[in-house]
């Protein structure tokens, strides 16, 4: 009796965690990101501001941006997002980054990252510190 419990609590378990790598597979494997801003880059800067149908413009459309960090490594780690803090980056400051990675099981997005959330933002150390509007983005 307690074999067939404990193979049922396990398999019980074992579906649990499935679900919850499937469901939540972006925050569950996400990378933390640490190093240089080599690039902050504003994404459809004049389309986001004229829509089609005269509306308002699209917010996610006007606060999209490309987002590459050089990590510890020297890997340079690259990332949509939607955040608005990226608006204020500048290049050659380091940054603390969260990457959502793509599930593998969307095939044309598999091993890319998006929603870039910005955590820390901070002078390299070395560096003299940037001031704003010396190499803002662009846009």
């Amino acid at each position: 009796m307690k074999l067939k419990l404990s193979v049922v609590a396990l398999v019980l378990l074992l579906i649990i965690a499935g679900f919850v790598c499937i469901k939540y597979y972006s925050y569950v494997f996400a990378r933390d990101v640490h190093g240089e801003i080599v690039d902050v880059e504003r994404v459809n800067q004049n389309t986001a501001i004229i829509s089609a149908n005269g509306s308002a413009p699209n917010a996610a459309a006007m606060f999209s941006f490309a987002v590459a960090i050089r990590d510890d490594k020297g890997e340079i780690v690259t990332a949509s997002s939607e955040d608005r803090q990226w608006a204020v980056v500048h290049k050659g400051q380091c940054a603390e980054a969260k990457f959502f990675p793509y599930p593998f099981w969307q095939m044309d997005k598999a091993g890319t990252f998006h929603d870039a959330r910005l955590l820390k933002l901070y002078d390299c150390p070395g560096k003299t510190p940037t001031t704003l509007g010396d190499s803002a983005p662009t846009g």
